[in-house]
């Protein structure tokens, strides 16, 4: 048992001390009763941050110089409020109709890169169509869709040079695509054959591409964030032009390295783009159970960080936003944080059902109403640049070339043996050729246990 003193003012503004016993859990009820009563009865607490600072310092010209800086005095003892009565604003610019929002500030796209864009969202959501039935029909072990956030896949990466650093998580098969890496690359890292550029090492949608400046994927959540800072701060002492960005998920906000990663940028000033996919579940997790903040946006403050919500599911928001993002990154040399507000269509990974969590109206809504790839056929389409003819053809043509690519992966012959070695040591080390030697072994001894395209 303890004693709990709360102050406050009387009727006649005088200040009273008033004494309450708590014990164990009881502590929690009798604080929210008594804040309750005092909103109802006083309309206001003296202690709460809802007024203004500047109407209560009673020091005008009198400040503090602590390390970090001088900071003003006051005699008022004010709380930060723990949330602000409204939301953080999401930018948009695109009505669901595809039409777009009267007085929106943004650069138009032209109709070459929308056209492209749109079918690189088309060709991003056939590939992952075909490869998920793939994985449930045996032929591949693993596979993670990025159903519902083609837009921000695409149009992130329409609106970074290719000279930029991109450390993915595991949905941005789109950006790889839109760099240039080939549907028959992605199913050759998914199927593991000797064509795949990480020799069959990595599981599936665990891309990367020295040549397209993106770092492989791996799948322990946040790695990639605190990784990031130390490559935008190299990008910036070399004197290269470009930044990092480091594309997350909101769930791996949860993790230590998303806070080390974000102060590490901040006080380097190095310039790096956060890019955080609030889909609203961490596998089944919901966002409500995540975090208690405002989302994520409201996290940079804290860091002191710029930061940005945008609605994820418009493409030319997303282009507009991460576009003036990577312009701030770079020539004033800060990081910035973009959440990009959107939904996860499909479930978590060929691993998950989700309808075990979260209700099918739901899905079916985002997947429908909200879909980012219909909002943006609908845009173009309404400005004259695409057809229903080119939309048969579109499809027609990458179905094909999916379809094609599997075909190929799937008939190609595995890495050899050699190449589980390799890559380690500029010299193979004793210990690792006898692992070698006793894997030969088990396999001339016990051949019937390997498959039949294994080779050594």
């Amino acid at each position: 048992m303890a004693t709990w003193f709360l102050r406050r003012l009387n009727n006649h503004g005088v200040m009273q001390k008033l004494s309450m016993a708590f014990s164990g859990k009881s502590t929690t009820a009798i604080a929210r009763r008594y804040f309750v009563s005092m909103e109802v009865g006083q309309k206001s607490d003296p202690y709460s941050c809802d007024d203004d600072y500047s109407e209560n310092i009673d020091h005008q010209n009198q400040d503090l110089d602590f390390p970090g800086g001088k900071i003003p005095l006051t005699s008022q003892m004010k709380f930060i409020s723990e949330a602000s009565e409204k939301r953080l604003p999401c930018y948009r610019v695109l009505n669901d109709d595809g039409s777009l929002i009267s007085n929106s500030i943004h650069d138009q796209l032209g109709e070459e890169v929308a056209v492209n864009m749109y079918s690189a969202m088309v060709t991003l959501k056939t590939m992952d169509t075909y490869l998920y039935e793939a994985q449930r029909q045996g032929r591949i072990s693993f596979y993670m869709t990025t159903f519902g956030e083609e837009a921000i896949n695409i149009a992130s990466a329409a609106a970074l040079s290719p000279h930029d650093f991109v450390l993915p998580q595991y949905r941005e098969a789109g950006v790889l695509l839109w760099r240039g890496f080939t549907v028959q690359e992605c199913t050759n890292q998914c199927f593991g054959n000797k064509d795949d550029k990480g020799k069959g090492r990595q599981m599936p949608v665990h891309y990367g591409s020295n040549k397209h400046n993106v770092i492989t994927i791996s799948s322990p959540l946040a790695t990639q964030i605190s990784q990031a800072a130390g490559v935008a701060y190299s990008l910036k002492m070399d004197k290269t032009g470009a930044c990092a960005v480091a594309y997350t998920g909101e769930g791996a906000t949860s993790e230590g390295d998303f806070h080390a990663g974000l102060n590490f940028a901040a006080v380097l000033e190095a310039p790096v783009i956060f890019l955080c996919r609030n889909n609203g579940w961490a596998i089944s997790t919901p966002v409500h159970e995540q975090f208690r903040s405002d989302g994520i946006v409201s996290k940079g403050l804290g860091y002191g960080i710029r930061s940005i919500r945008v609605d994820g599911n418009d493409v030319i928001a997303v282009y507009n936003a991460v576009r003036a993002a990577r312009t701030m990154a770079i020539s004033e040399e800060r990081p910035i944080l973009v959440e990009a507000m959107t939904y996860r269509v499909g479930h978590h990974s060929t691993s998950d059902d989700s309808t075990k969590y979260r209700a099918t109206n739901e899905i079916e809504y985002w997947k429908t109403a909200r879909c980012p790839i219909t909002i943006f056929r609908k845009h173009i389409h309404r400005n004259g640049w695409w057809s229903d003819d080119q939309e048969s053809e579109l499809y027609r043509h990458v179905k094909n070339q999916v379809l094609e690519a599997i075909k190929r992966a799937e008939g190609m012959e595995k890495p050899a043996l050699t190449e589980l070695f390799s890559d380690v040591y500029e010299k193979m080390t004793p210990n690792l050729q006898e692992q070698e030697r006793c894997i030969r072994d088990a396999i001339h001894k016990y051949p019937k246990d390997y498959p039949t395209d294994f080779h050594v």
